[in-house]
């Protein structure tokens, strides 16, 4: 909500903007249809965790005696809620249509959904007798009445709720059904040259009489719970393992107090009424759709369209460019710096130095922080193979990280029992930095591999989101970094740093210094440039500076794209602030921030956002790039993104975004995709620190340059 002449934008409602781009690409008919489909799925996987966690936590503020508003809004946690459910209301009936399309679509290359209220005896008979020898056995119906208390309704599964009625009963009884993992979601009809797919819980839906003999009425809901665990209500007891306290809040997180009931189709009153009842609902966190409870079944649709060869419904192949034979990142990295753009460029270099290190006689320790690991880590296991060759490993693992709790448990143990040392962070700050700190004793004394990221140390979703990697030998970053790991070890903040960015302390504060400088160079009349890419924007003395700079005649362009609490263009405030969204094939999350032009630009990567809680509640990470080279490498990725024309969306001054289009004649420019060009030729051993970068190849690259730089 931005309220007149003021240039914030509620937090939550921003997000659910924000989800809103990512639902428009689910009808977008640039994108492939398959491509489509997995848009639909992410956009419901998003607003489930937007429940679970945003309005879990608005929920628990609610209970809060001393009522606290937001602090730049200053909206209430009640007034936020109420704000948040006729747009999530909005946003269903769009989605409810998109889906349509989508099955419509599907419907046409052959795949066609089934609807089990309309079956010619065929199938009537087909599907019948599927119910009876393969659901029914299984099934574990429940009566709800004076007898049999209300259940335990499980976050996020699908339950069939029929109100029940004897003939001459005239008490009002409750059937339910829950319709669980132990199903498989989606099944399969060849006929007729077409493949039919249908839900299993549309299936239960309409064989629901043959369970309930005396059913009236029926409908399908799920639940949502909050998921917004405290970690410290836990850690009253001094005596308890940290690794339990968050193992028995996983178990609590399971319990906790719904937050919303979807339903489909239109719920029987009676129903929806004694739900809201026992869950302590209002009405409006209740949200009848047409689509399915769950979208996740997308991704299972679209995955046996790929095994069936439907390429053309997909993006175009782009996997990861692997580095050449031979190349090996430890000595790439002691000529020059390295920089390692994913999903562009594979991991394994990364990968690989750390096994070898893991194996190398000169290394007498490796340093990492850990927050979301894969399942299957490649990188812990080079951890784990090096605290058996007798290494000092020291892991620091956050075991706060939302919904990978369990993961990062399970491997804690691993690394323990390898004989690493396992950190867990600091009690009230989250690490979520990127860092990692090899360390060699050679004969001329110590020597430091240190790279800083601003993604997780996570092979697979190093090729779904757009990340960095610096890589560096540099003796005065190796002492910084290892000052950091220090001070975590005795949990204590960093206070000092000259090179890197290390959160609360050295972190916001060095970049409103930066956009300082920027703004003073405005006041003198000089050329004064400020890019931001990141995430998410929410802290408010970072908004207070960029108005400020925006004031004084700073250009400042900003990429972010979720969260954005500042408005573009507002008149007196942001007039020379831009925003845009890019919401694309990959996941953008790097983190840019740029500040000056020529001779004068400073260019910084880090693991933080400018959410208030990275700014000011986390340990993150990063570092002013000393590499001239790989700073204009960088400021070539924020030019880019700022030609998109195909990814983007611009933000008006009302707060709503407006799709980029391409200027008659000019090229399309995509800059996810065109990041493959300019990263192509990365892996080759650099060129000497003091030669500058060299100007892009010929074609899509450079006509941006010029285009950008107002050349023909």
């Amino acid at each position: 909500m931005m309220t007149q002449n003021n240039i914030y934008i509620n937090r939550e409602l921003s997000w659910l903007d924000f989800n809103k781009r990512v639902l428009a690409l689910s009808k977008d008919k640039t994108v492939p249809l398959a491509e489509q489909m997995k848009f639909a799925a992410i956009y419901g996987s998003n607003l489930d965790e937007f429940f679970m966690v945003r309005v879990g936590s608005l929920y628990d503020r609610t209970l809060l005696k001393n009522e606290i508003t937001e602090n730049k809004t200053n909206m209430t946690a009640a007034q936020q809620l109420a704000a948040i459910m006729p747009k999530t209301a909005l946003l269903q009936d769009q989605c409810d249509k998109y889906v349509a399309k989508l099955r419509d679509n599907l419907a046409q290359i052959g795949y066609r959904k089934i609807d089990f209220e309309k079956l010619d005896k065929e199938d009537e008979k087909f599907w019948k007798k599927y119910f009876q020898s393969e659901l029914f056995p299984v099934l574990s119906p429940q009566i709800i009445d004076h007898r049999h208390p209300f259940p335990f309704l499980r976050n996020q599964e699908i339950y069939l709720c029929a109100t029940l009625k004897a003939k001459g009963d005239a008490n009002l009884s409750f059937g339910l059904i829950p319709i669980g993992s132990q199903f498989e979601r989606v099944l399969y009809l060849k006929k007729d040259d077409a493949l039919y797919y249908g839900l299993v819980e549309e299936l239960i839906y309409h064989y629901a009489e043959l369970v309930f003999p005396i059913l009236q009425k029926k409908c399908l809901f799920r639940v949502t719970r909050n998921a917004d665990i405290d970690v410290k209500e836990g850690m009253f007891d001094q005596d308890i393992d940290y690794r339990q306290v968050m193992s028995e809040l996983l178990k609590k997180r399971r319990k906790l107090a719904a937050v919303r009931i979807q339903f489909w189709n239109q719920p029987p009153q009676e129903v929806k009424n004694y739900l809201c009842e026992k869950l302590v609902l209002p009405a409006q966190q209740c949200f009848n759709q047409s689509s399915p409870l769950d979208l996740s079944y997308c991704f299972k649709l679209t995955a046996r369209l790929q095994n069936e060869g439907h390429s053309e419904l997909f993006y175009a192949p782009a996997k990861p460019m692997q580095a050449p034979h031979g190349y090996k990142l430890s000595e790439a990295v002691q000529k020059n710096d390295v920089l390692i753009a994913y999903p562009y460029q594979s991991m394994r270099p990364f990968i690989k130095m750390l096994m070898a290190a893991a194996f190398d006689p000169e290394v007498i320790s490796i340093k990492m922080t850990l927050y979301r690991m894969a399942r299957d880590s490649q990188i812990v296991q080079a951890l784990i193979a090096a605290a058996e060759n007798g290494k000092e490993v020291v892991a620091v693992v956050e075991l706060r990280a939302r919904f990978d709790e369990q993961n990062n448990i399970d491997w804690s143990k691993q690394l323990e029992e390898a004989g690493c040392t396992v950190l867990y962070g600091l009690d009230d700050y989250k690490v979520h930095s990127k860092l990692t700190l090899i360390t060699r004793r050679t004969k001329d004394g110590y020597r430091y591999t240190t790279q800083i990221g601003t993604g997780n140390y996570n092979e697979k979703t190093s090729e779904q989101y757009t990340d960095l990697s610096y890589v560096t030998t540099r003796t005065e970053i190796g002492e910084e970094a290892s000052a950091v790991f220090n001070n975590l070890a005795v949990e204590r903040l960093t206070n000092n740093t000259k090179y890197l960015l290390v959160a609360p302390l050295c972190f916001k504060s060095v970049l409103l210094e930066e956009m300082d400088r920027e703004i003073q160079k405005a006041k003198e009349g000089k050329p004064a440039r400020i890019i931001l890419k990141n995430n998410s924007v929410s802290d408010k003395n970072v908004i207070e500076k960029l108005s400020e700079a925006s004031c004084a005649g700073v250009s400042v362009d900003m990429i972010v794209r979720g969260i954005c609490c500042v408005t573009a263009g507002v008149p007196g405030s942001t007039d020379n602030l831009r925003i845009r969204s890019i919401v694309g094939r990959y996941l953008e999350h790097s983190r840019i921030y740029c500040f000056g032009d020529g001779d004068d630009m400073r260019v910084y990567i880090a693991s933080g956002d400018f959410l208030t809680r990275n700014t000011e509640r986390r340990v993150e990470v990063g570092l002013k790039v000393p590499d001239r080279a790989l700073a204009n490498k960088l400021r070539q990725i924020l030019e880019l993104q700022l030609s998109d024309n195909v990814n983007a969306r611009e933000m008006k001054p009302d707060g709503s975004y407006s799709k980029v289009k391409a200027e008659p004649g000019a090229p399309r420019v995509d800059s996810q995709m065109a990041l493959y060009d300019l990263f192509r030729d990365s892996f080759v051993l650099p060129v000497a620190q003091t030669v500058q970068a060299p100007a892009p190849k010929t074609g899509l690259l450079q006509k941006i340059a010029n285009l950008l730089h107002g050349k023909k």
